[in-house]
């Protein structure tokens, strides 16, 4: 591996053996200049953060250093561009906070390497390249997890124009992503080009450039030579253009190219931007372990700064002295930040780290849900699909920011009927159908809260979303977190899941494996039982979404969806009228007062366990049943109150035995001090069946039902 100090004497060495021109050209120096200083920046960024962790002063060395070439990128582009950046794009950064008055790029970048508190964007808690100013968009992906909310916000922009919203950035902007070669073979990043290129080809706009920053390696493992060309190369309907990033000039050319397409067509392109890589991957990365001397050595030639310098000496608007004297000004600006630095507040509790996570006020929630009751409906009960529909209608109509998408969403209505009427009712442009992906279903939602809407993406089953969770942990939950709340992504993911369907089993359709939500900081898990719980559950969310920027997991037990009985064929039990209560986050309901035994279940947990409240009568054990509602955060203080109220409480939970919503239950009370007897009964740790012998793994009735009578009955 390359030291600083062997690159650095290459580099300038290099420099001031450029030959002065004779024949001055009429290129633009001043944009050259820039770059160059950007350029050079970044690099001195890149030495000073390997000095900063030598000394305990900094966290993170993984570096832009060969890839500097991002900065004609930034260059070619607006400032009010919005930018999803990847970890080696110094340059950009650089290059971009030149064209806002104001900005401290140094000082910016410093303090997230030492964690400071003070940073702007992320406020110590990351190393990341954001800052709302100049429209960069927090990342800390570094497998192209970014791409699809890239893509979301390139077709979101339109739709959010055209309806309306409140928008952050102009109707032409042009979106910009980067992500290195190696992320490019990684499904997330073939499914984003793939939507924006769906998108394209049904003549919607996808004003999104894709910047590949392809500098032949991952890690330690090579990319293939020509393999980007070839696979992206040729691709209908996506306009490539590749660069060298060791040749300013041409590369500049090229980026303005790229992005002057974009903004003209709407359309996607792909820019394929050569680099190299110095310093190895990171810091502690041994790059003589798996390249040689030579191969290390021969990358010196094409350092983007030297090809700027090249530029600028060619050109007759820079001698070699100037540029090295500049260069070495620019460090001693770094250092003199650095300096300056020291002692630079970091974060000092765990409240202070998690206040922007996932901010809540109640009342204000409140309110914005109380906006979204369609009186006109309060006298019909309805089913848990009924309500969740007429509540989405209701929504549609009173916020125009209010898009419900997904695959089979709209024309169709829905594989269970959910969205029927709606898309025909609110328009195409506001219900409407998506590809078959579920990484891309959900990147368009955090694209379209970024945009300015209030997006309402369909997930058709729990187990689908397994393949694309990460859009909501890594992504979704992250930005408010590692933007301090300057940017958010309003969104409420309605998921049909659960089991106990009759007739259709198979565990892709009947999937009780909810612990990857409840393991995701900040994000709300709904889970409605009856129809009035969903309405206004619903409302909660949406309004949240609205209010706070909640991200929530809206989950719908498919086997209620139609229920209408709950004690015998006939008799309306589960039909409720919606009267615009307000359901708020993390509030349980109890139905009964029985003073024996207190049951805490939820979803399909609940009509099992009323019905065997009925039955436990006939023994004279009186029970009430506590539906939690929220599985996250769960409703520990009503869960409390009701354990103590009956010193006996089963916990019926159709989740699996381990990693099962139970889990949390019974530890709140542990934690809490309840002091009375504690029962749980769980589906067991196994993928459900088909046919019949699901009712061999999933709770049942009878379960519930044993367990209670022994809990009821123990002195």
């Amino acid at each position: 591996m390359s030291t600083p100090a062997a690159l650095e004497e290459s580099l300038l060495a290099a420099i001031d053996a450029l030959p002065v021109a004779a024949n001055p050209s009429t290129v633009d120096a001043d944009v050259l200049r820039g770059i160059f200083d950007a350029q050079v920046t970044s690099r001195h960024l890149d030495v000073v953060a390997r000095e900063l962790r030598a000394a305990g002063r900094g966290f993170y060395t993984i570096g832009s250093a060969g890839h500097e070439s991002n900065a004609v990128v930034a260059t070619a582009l607006r400032p009010n561009d919005p930018a999803l950046l990847h970890y080696r794009s110094g340059g950009f950064y650089a290059a971009r906070a030149a064209q806002v008055e104001g900005s401290t790029p140094v000082r910016d970048v410093l303090q997230s390497l030492m964690g400071a508190a003070d940073e702007p964007i992320a406020g110590g808690r990351h190393k990341v390249f954001g800052n709302a100013a100049l429209s960069i968009v927090p990342q800390t992906s570094t497998i192209a997890s970014h791409l699809p909310r890239a893509v979301g916000l390139a077709v979101a922009l339109h739709r959010a124009h055209r309806l309306g919203a409140p928008a952050a950035w102009p109707d032409d902007a042009v979106v910009v992503c980067s992500f290195g070669d190696a992320s490019a073979n990684h499904s997330t990043a073939v499914g984003a080009v793939n939507t924006a290129l769906n998108t394209a080809f049904q003549g919607l706009p996808a004003p999104i450039l894709f910047v590949c920053e392809d500098n032949g390696i991952g890690i330690s493992v090579p990319t293939p030579a020509g393999w980007i060309a070839t696979t992206y190369g040729a691709r209908p309907g996506l306009t490539y253009v590749q660069a060298d990033g060791a040749d300013t000039a041409t590369a500049l050319t090229a980026a303005r190219r790229a992005a002057g397409y974009v903004r003209e067509e709407r359309k996607p392109a792909f820019l394929h931007l050569r680099t190299v890589r110095y310093l190895g991957h990171a810091g502690s990365d041994a790059e003589i372990g798996y390249r040689t001397p030579a191969e290390i050595a021969a990358d010196h030639a094409r350092d983007p700064i030297l090809g700027t310098a090249r530029a600028l000496v060619t050109a007759g608007a820079a001698t070699p002295a100037e540029l090295i004297g500049r260069y070495r000004e620019l460090r001693a600006e770094v250092d003199a930040v650095a300096d300056d630095l020291r002692g630079a507040r970091t974060l000092g509790s765990a409240t202070e780290i998690v206040a922007p996570l996932a901010p809540r006020t109640p009342d204000a929630v409140a309110r914005a849900a109380a906006g979204l009751y369609d009186e006109a409906r309060a006298d019909q009960p309805a089913t848990l699909a009924e309500s969740i529909n007429a509540t989405l209608s209701s929504a549609l109509g009173r916020d125009h920011r209010v898009v419900v998408f997904g695959e089979d969403v709209g024309r169709k209505g829905g594989v269970y009927g959910v969205t029927r009427g709606l898309a025909r009712k609110h328009g195409r442009a506001r219900v409407f159908d998506t590809l078959l992906d579920e990484q891309s279903i959900l990147g368009l939602g955090l694209g379209a809260g970024l945009a300015g809407l209030l997006p309402v993406p369909e997930i058709q089953y729990l187990a689908y979303l397994h393949n694309a969770e990460d859009q909501l942990r890594g992504e979704a939950a992250s930005l408010s977190f590692f933007s301090t709340g300057q940017y958010r992504n309003p969104l409420v993911v309605r998921i049909a899941g659960l089991a106990y369907q009759r007739g259709f089993g198979g565990h892709f359709h009947n999937d009780n494996g909810v612990a990857v939500l409840r393991d995701i900081p900040g994000l709300v898990v709904a889970c409605p039982s009856r129809g009035d719980d969903a309405a206004a559950m619903l409302r909660t969310c949406l309004a949240a979404a609205a209010v706070d920027g909640t991200v929530s997991a809206f989950l719908e037990p498919i086997a209620l969806y139609h229920t209408r009985d709950l004690h015998e064929d006939g008799d309306g039990g589960w039909l409720v009228l919606d009267g615009g209560e307000h359901a708020p986050i993390g509030r349980a309901r109890v139905h009964g007062s029985g003073a024996d035994l207190t049951i805490v279940t939820f979803g399909n947990g609940v009509p099992m366990s009323l019905r065997v409240a009925r039955r436990l009568a006939d023994r004279k054990i009186s029970a009430q049943v506590l539906d939690l509602r929220w599985l996250a955060p769960l409703p520990v203080e009503d869960i409390v109150r009701e354990a103590n109220l009956t010193g006996r409480v089963l916990v019926a939970d159709e989740t699996r035995h381990s990693g099962g919503v139970g889990e949390g239950v019974v530890t709140a009370l542990v934690e809490s001090g309840y002091e009375g007897r504690i029962a749980r009964v769980a589906s067991h740790d196994s993928f459900v069946p088909l046919g019949a012998a699901a009712n061999h793994v999933l709770l049942g009735e009878q379960d519930i039902e044993r367990a209670a009578v022994e809990l009821a009955e123990k002195e």
